[in-house]
């Protein structure tokens, strides 16, 4: 089915969604590839309004996210709270042939501990508990599908299996398994038909965990494909009860815009449905209203412990401190820009930077535009696959310059939409007001263009020496028609 929701409850790159229950309210985790720190952890008291509070790998030395490039790393997981502690099961594509790696922490903050390491090659793992406390671990094996083993949580010791469970309904990429108890019955729920514009999503029942699975008559269960719907790519489904005994799915999806063939630039971002229990099947029903778009405002002087929100792509954060003059940038040996994530389809975002400095919406090492301030100079610079140009060029106004990148969305013409998702304006202030550097297409810095799976990223990064960076403001734009 279709679903008429349009707003994501978390806007931008919050892939490979993954929610449970807690004593407390609700927490939620995603994918992040090659961004460190990783695996990023959300708690949220009614589903809805999601606060970030930590991230799952933290330290270097939990798992090597600096060996692959874009889109390697922390793939598809599972976030669940059992016997008094959170468990995060997931993929290192980078170390993908070591198995899954399972981390635990007493809280949601963590900290998180190193992971045991479970000697199943795949990805997208499930972790769930049969009514006897046996521990079972559901993933995506190639060429195999959906397969599953017991093993020892403890030590990551493989006690039965691998064995087959359930592969779909024959469409391509049968993946993102979750294994749960409902009732009577068991339920397995997975991710089919890739995950661009086929994605979708289907269930299988058994009366054991360990199946034989029959898949449900109505499948795919939701799917947006082969529609006008302003939401496609809807799949990566996990259920929770939420409030008052009602059930819920979070799935990820996209928003593209612009013409022919369209393009999605803030990634796949998290969505919320209400289900219900229809015969013993789940089903996604629309909700009474929309979401309302979230507030995405924020403000950071860098004075303090760095914010969760903060990453860097395939690294770590060395080279980058806080301190009473805001963040420091260093020149080091294979510093990295810090980042975060773009969280709506028109915004602003600015820099207050001394020293050479970049301002960047970023999608990966090959894709990007950036205001650049050089000792004498401030330009605008763009990076498209292996070319890269000067767009615009200023004297440098001052010690201290003030950088900002905008997007907004062009308006349709004749009733068509226009050719970009948008337009990314690079400026610098003046002392005669905001000088606009350069005007650039923004469907170069999309998925559709650059490939991956990852979203818009905007920060800083230093150049040529090091950086300082005293302020950076981020806010949405009214969406022009």
């Amino acid at each position: 089915m279709t679903h008429r929701n349009t707003m994501p409850v978390l806007p931008g790159f919050w892939s490979d969604p993954t929610v449970c229950r807690t004593p407390n309210g609700y927490a939620l985790a995603h994918s992040s590839f090659e961004y460190f720190p990783g695996a990023p952890v959300h708690r949220s008291h009614d589903l809805v309004s999601w606060q970030q509070v930590g991230n799952v790998v933290t330290r270097s030395n939990q798992t090597d996210l600096t060996a692959g490039g874009a889109s390697s790393g922390i793939y598809g997981s599972t976030l669940r709270h059992h016997d008094g502690r959170f468990w995060f099961i997931t993929t290192n594509m980078n170390q993908i042939r070591e198995g899954q790696l399972l981390f635990t922490a007493e809280t949601l903050e963590g900290p998180w501990s190193d992971p045991v390491r479970i000697p199943i090659v795949g990805i997208d793992p499930d972790i769930a508990w049969d009514d006897d406390g046996t521990c079972l671990v559901t993933c995506c094996s190639f060429p195999a599908g959906i397969q599953q083993v017991t093993i020892d949580p403890a030590t990551g010791e493989v006690l039965i299996g691998p064995q087959r469970l359930w592969n779909g309904t024959g469409m391509r990429n049968p993946e993102g398994p979750h294994v749960y108890r409902v009732g009577d019955w068991w339920y397995l729920l997975i991710a089919e038909g890739g995950t661009d514009r086929g994605h979708s999503v289907s269930v299988a029942r058994s009366r054991s965990p360990r199946g034989p699975f029959e898949g449900n008559p109505a499948n795919p269960i939701l799917t947006h494909r082969s529609t006008d719907h302003p939401v496609q790519s809807t799949g990566h489904a996990d259920l929770v009860e939420g409030p008052g005994g009602r059930w819920f799915a979070v799935y990820h999806g996209t928003r593209p815009r612009g013409g022919f063939p369209e393009y999605h630039v803030l990634g796949r971002e998290t969505f919320l449905s209400p289900v219900e229990w229809v015969d013993d099947w789940p089903v996604f029903v629309d909700p009474d209203k929309d979401h309302a778009p979230r507030n995405n405002t924020f403000e950071d002087s860098f004075t303090g412990a760095l914010h969760p929100r903060w990453v860097s792509p395939s690294g770590d954060l060395r080279g980058i401190t806080t301190g009473a003059d805001g963040l420091q940038l260093a020149s080091v040996e294979d510093s990295r820009p810090l980042m975060t994530r773009l969280m709506d389809l028109s915004w602003k975002a600015t820099a207050v930077v001394d020293g050479g400095a970049r301002l960047m919406v970023y999608l990966d090492d090959a894709h990007w535009y950036a205001v650049e301030a050089s000792a004498q100079e401030v330009s605008a610079v763009a990076q498209i696959g292996p070319v890269r140009q000067v767009l615009g060029s200023c004297e440098r106004p001052g010690r201290s310059v003030t950088l900002m990148l905008s997007a907004a969305i062009p308006a349709a013409r004749m009733g068509w939409p226009a050719s970009q998702p948008d337009v990314i304006t690079l400026s610098v202030l003046t002392d005669d007001g905001w000088q606009i550097l350069a005007e650039v297409d923004g469907r170069y810095v999309s998925t559709e263009v650059a490939g991956g799976f990852t979203g818009r990223m905007v920060g800083m990064a230093a150049l040529n020496g090091a950086a300082l960076c005293r302020r950076f403001t981020y806010r949405p734009l009214e969406v022009s028609a």
